[in-house]
């Protein structure tokens, strides 16, 4: 069996310096926040190129905070793509905010800067693209809209650790940036965690504020927070990981190069070679193909682990029935949705392993093979 992701094999690369900053934070003690969270915090904003780093539990929480801070609420609209995670919507849910949806480029899969403006209304606040598969949005475009129309940009990196556009790093381009370590991330956590990253003092403050009961001090909350700590053991963990990740990168892009010769032999449609100053960390490695089910069966009948990100569109979530979108409102997000299958890529994953992925996709969209499933 090929997984699609194998955090074992991770784990047992780097187990001995795992082991050794887990065992060092269980005898310091210090298991909410602490020495290591703030030492992160550190490393991971020099990482991203500047700014301040404010660890918390979670992606989603990095996100909830980050619209409290700007002071995204009740009655006001934040523009995003459907195409992502639904975690990107509910935390602008989550702050009271409206989420207006913008489709998304066909190549890419990220928000559509041309559609932007049009969306745009008295009651806007903020434009968040997403970062999607570990491709950076074209954000030159976006930067220069939210400044004419003096909006905030805050971007979702959860799944853009060391992604590059235009030379810099995801993380420096929006007012606030908010990312992920969910164990299964490019940087991934041995459980949950995330992080707001931000070069304004005063959302720093704030989203500090916030993650820990609105507390100015112990016992004393100014305000009504939330308790979106760190554990210190996350914060070791990470720092260790963050030491590999350069080299999990390049292995990645060095998988996604071969994955990308292979398709173009098949005619499959695979993720667009990044422009010069672009760097695509390939979080998730997206064909789309046409009878996704027939071929990922095919794939799954031959031990090969294959994913779906995003079967369903967010603007087509029952969760979000209450917004009133319809299938066809996005058509560019739900065709991208029906067609995306997504193969295994990590940094441990073998040549040997990479071939036989290749081997069973080229099976699986035989259209002799396509033909027999069709009928």
């Amino acid at each position: 069996m090929i997984p699609l992701l194998d955090l074992k094999t991770q784990y047992l690369a780097i187990k001995a310096e795992i082991d050794e900053a887990v065992l060092g934070v269980l005898g310091s003690g210090e298991y909410i926040l602490g020495r290591n969270v703030r030492a992160f915090e550190e490393e991971f904003a020099a990482y991203c190129g500047g700014g301040e780093c404010i660890a918390v539990n979670s992606g989603t929480s990095a996100l909830h905070l980050a619209f409290l801070a700007a002071g995204i609420g009740a009655g006001d609209e934040v523009i995003t793509p459907p195409m992502t995670f639904i975690a990107t919507t509910a935390a602008i849910a989550y702050a009271g905010a409206t989420p207006i949806f913008v489709d998304v480029d066909d190549a890419t899969g990220n928000i559509d800067p041309s559609l932007i403006e049009q969306k745009i209304t008295s009651r806007t606040k903020a434009i968040v693209p997403v970062h999607l598969h570990g491709r950076m949005a074209d954000m030159t475009p976006i930067v220069e809209i939210a400044r004419r129309k003096n909006l905030l940009v805050i971007e979702d990196a959860a799944q853009a650790h060391g992604a590059e556009y235009r030379g810099g790093r995801a993380g420096s381009f929006g007012d606030i940036a908010c990312f992920s370590f969910y164990a299964g991330k490019n940087l991934g956590a041995c459980g949950e965690g995330g992080a707001a990253l931000s070069d304004n003092p005063d959302f720093v403050k704030r989203m500090r504020l916030l993650r820990d009961w609105g507390a100015e001090e112990k016992y004393r909350s100014i305000e009504l927070g939330y308790n979106y700590r760190m554990d210190g053991i996350q914060g070791a963990i990470l720092r260790v990981k963050l030491r590999h990740l350069e080299d999990w990168t390049r292995a990645r892009m060095a998988h996604a190069a071969a994955y990308d010769e292979a398709l173009d032999s098949l005619g499959i449609k695979r993720p667009p070679t990044p422009a010069v100053g672009d760097r695509h960390v390939y979080h998730v490695y997206a064909t789309r193909v046409a009878r996704r089910e027939a071929v990922r069966k095919v794939m799954v009948d031959s031990r090969i682990g294959v994913g779906m990100h995003y079967p369903i569109p967010v603007h087509l979530q029952p969760a979000f029935k209450d917004l009133g979108y319809r299938p066809g409102d996005f058509p560019v997000a739900e065709q991208i949705a029906d067609e995306t299958l997504s193969l295994p890529i990590y940094p441990e994953l073998t040549t040997a392993q990479r071939d036989r992925v290749c081997s069973a996709l080229a099976q699986a969209v035989a259209p002799e093979r396509l033909a027999l499933e069709a009928i």
